[in-house]
């Protein structure tokens, strides 16, 4: 593997020599992380070469984005592709075929219908999105009426989420049972295969005073259900196994008074809830409403996003594990000094239900043309919930990163 990776590095390289018309850019990033709550232990020793190559020639352009990620803590190299594809362009519409990271909707720091690409949750939400969202295998299709666009996507494989390790610091808590358990892995898969194709399509419109998008997908659960089988042997039987969810939605922002209004609403069909009752064989189909209402504004120099999440599982029973109800609010708040090179800023997420809390101050100060000095801290509060479970992971950080 390792022999492969060097070829693959070597052949890129060899292409960028011969071939002046590619532009290349991207970064380079040293990550280092200490867990504040066990002796500095290192979380994060990350070193990252983010490369993009763009060509474009007449009606076709190329784009792709290889990245080498070592990671000190294992001595390990991992050689990616984040995307790969090409462009082509017609009058009236575009064409964009391969390897492709699609971003629907408005919202910051969460996905509601921004779920076209799957995630990498190996390290929980802390990467950036981009690192976050994986290149899924596509065929994009956008059709340009004015100031309306028509998207058709489809994607011939699935790619499940990421998770992280049963050994990381973020793997979640798992579901406790009184009884032995054991796994049936036999349908954890979705065969590759044409019938097993995903698809979407989005109607947005971009105006003066309002822009909108309306979406509607058939695609897989990311995430397989957990179905259990109680055994004669007083076992549980546990098989994961993936399944189609439907979906439609909506986002819109519109100006008002200075400020930005933004809306986004996703509701699947029949996705797919832990239960109690092993009578259904530990889970429920149930129609589920993903939504939040954002709002941005400019305070004395401040940039200011607020946004409250729900999650609501309509016609809820008592006996289906998450809530009928799950709300989150998010606070967004940013500022620049010394002319733009120094950034302070705050992300927080707080979960309404648990009273649990994930804070991220961070400052970014450029040191001179391309190269950023990043400082942060990732703050867990709470017992229990999404992100009180992780109360033991507080964690400060220091990224030195050059853009080329």
């Amino acid at each position: 593997m390792k022999r492969k990776n060097i070829i693959v590095f070597l052949l890129l390289t060899a292409t960028i020599m011969l071939n002046a018309q590619i532009i290349h850019h991207g970064f380079v990033r040293t990550y280092i992380g200490a867990l504040t709550d066990q002796d500095g232990e290192y979380s994060v020793l990350q070193n990252t070469f983010d490369w993009k190559l763009d060509y474009g020639k007449d009606d076709v352009a190329l784009y792709v984005n290889p990245v080498f990620d070592y990671n000190a803590l294992n001595n390990n190299l991992d050689i990616s592709l984040r995307q790969a594809y090409m462009d082509i362009y017609f009058d009236n519409f575009d064409l964009r075929i391969g390897k492709q990271q699609i971003i629907w909707g408005k919202a910051d720091g969460v996905f509601i219908t921004d779920v076209i690409s799957p995630r990498n949750l190996s390290e929980f939400i802390l990467p950036e999105f981009e690192e976050i969202r994986i290149g899924t295998n596509a065929v994009k299709f956008d059709y340009y009426m004015g100031n309306s666009t028509i998207e058709a996507v489809w994607m011939p494989t699935f790619q499940a989420t990421i998770t992280p390790d049963e050994n990381s610091i973020w793997s979640p808590k798992m579901m406790e049972f009184p009884m032995p358990v054991n796994f049936d892995y036999s349908k954890a898969s979705v065969e590759q295969k044409l019938s097993e194709s995903e698809i979407a399509l989005k109607y947005s419109y971009l105006g003066s005073a309002i822009d909108f998008e309306l979406m509607a997908a058939y695609m897989w659960d990311d995430n397989p259900a957990m179905h259990i089988f109680l055994q004669p042997d007083s076992t549980l039987l546990i098989k994961p196994e993936f399944h189609r969810l439907p979906l439609v939605g909506a986002s819109f922002g519109k100006s008002f008074l200075g400020a930005v209004i933004r809306e986004e609403a996703a509701y699947y069909f029949n996705k797919r809830f832990a239960t109690e009752d092993l009578t259904f064989n530990g889970v429920k189909d149930k129609d589920y409403l993903h939504y939040l209402v954002g709002y941005d504004h400019n305070w004395f120099g401040v940039n200011v996003s607020l946004q409250f999440i729900q999650e609501y599982i309509l016609d809820y029973e008592n006996d289906i594990r998450n809530e009928e109800f799950s709300n989150t609010a998010t606070l967004l708040s940013s500022k620049t000094f010394l002319n733009e090179t120094l950034e302070l800023s705050l992300l927080a997420y707080y979960g309404i239900n648990n009273e649990d809390l994930l804070l991220r101050p961070k400052s970014s100060y450029d040191l001179s043309d391309g190269f950023n000095l990043i400082l942060g801290s990732d703050i867990f509060l709470g017992e229990e919930g999404n992100f009180g479970q992780y109360n033991n992971n507080d964690m400060v950080y220091v990224k030195v990163r050059y853009d080329f």
